[in-house]
């Protein structure tokens, strides 16, 4: 958290005149760190700097070090959103058992805490919950002592995914104009697009979602126009040779991101296949990020609309 003596020291030359407001809030931008264990230090103050909070990278951390530092960012801003990243269901299930009103988004891989208090905690997963219990419990019968303690959380976990994925989980309200459209060529793309639209969602975004859209039946594409109309940023995520992003860079008049994806057979290389056709688009005003990376095509996108925004502010 903020230490005590510097911020004193701050506001004290501020209450005197000797630091302008404005120079106040530049330190304070980079004043904000708190140490979490031995393994982490949150950065309190990204949003501040930024515009967007830091967020956890969950594949490589373990449940238990994600929830502390879930804890100490909400700790810290309640007013936020906490996301983690990269979460398998089975890290998911470990953290809710700790974190109660943390939301699971399966296919997007994001666990997240909602800016709102604990007490108004979505409702929605309420029924869901209670008949996870009962299943649970039927699991952990049904064992007989012959399962380890694993694979019973296993089952619970089975249980959890069963009951709540599939309900309409809250979201933050929108705080930005614009909307971001989301593409895929296929059914395949769809994990690494749903990283960027619920990441987008949970920032604040608009999103319009339009998947399995590839070039191989372009008049799918071509039907929906209107979503590409409507759109002032758009995502296309495309594995293959991803080609996908060239043909809509050459239908909308706004930023296009180029998301490529590790879809393909053995001479797509992982990704690298349709991350070097996306560079090398003929299509103008195109840009491209790191394979499977939706997260950060997300993020671009919203500093896109948040630009806007601010410069249409301050024609006013």
């Amino acid at each position: 958290m903020l230490d005590s003596t510097a911020l004193q020291t701050l506001l004290d030359a501020v209450a005197k005149g000797e630091v302008e407001s404005t120079e106040a809030l530049e330190k304070l931008k980079h004043l904000d760190s708190e140490v979490v264990g031995d393994f982490a230090r949150v950065d309190h103050h990204r949003n501040l700097r930024t515009g967007f909070p830091e967020v956890i990278w969950g594949h490589d951390k373990t449940p238990e070090q994600i929830v502390e530092i879930m804890k100490a960012q909400r700790e810290g801003d309640s007013g936020c959103v906490v996301m983690a990243t990269r979460v398998s269901q089975e890290k998911a299930f470990r953290i809710q058992l700790k974190l109660k009103q943390a939301q699971y988004y399966s296919t997007a891989r994001i666990c997240a805490l909602l800016p709102q208090p604990e007490a108004n905690a979505t409702k929605a997963k309420t029924s869901g919950k209670a008949a996870t219990k009962s299943t649970a419990a039927k699991a952990k019968k049904s064992s007989k002592g012959r399962q380890s303690a694993r694979a019973a959380a296993m089952a619970e976990a089975a249980a959890t995914t069963t009951a709540t994925v599939d309900e309409p989980l809250a979201m933050p309200p929108k705080l930005y104009p614009g909307a971001i459209a989301i593409l895929t060529a296929g059914t395949a793309d769809l994990p690494t697009a749903e990283e960027a639209a619920i990441t987008a969602e949970l920032c604040g975004f608009t999103v319009n979602r339009l998947w399995d859209v590839g070039v191989a039946g372009i008049h799918r594409l071509l039907a929906n126009r209107s979503v590409l109309d409507q759109a002032d940023v758009v995502i296309v995520a495309a594995g293959m040779e991803g080609a996908l992003p060239s043909v809509v860079g050459g239908l909308v008049d706004c930023p296009v991101i180029a998301l490529p994806t590790s879809i393909g057979y053995g001479a797509s290389f992982g990704g690298v296949s349709a991350l070097l056709g996306m560079l090398n688009s003929c299509a103008a005003g195109l840009g491209v990020v790191n394979i499977d990376n939706g997260f950060g095509a997300a993020i671009l996108a919203g500093q896109i609309l948040r630009t806007a925004a601010r410069m249409a502010e301050q024609k006013r």
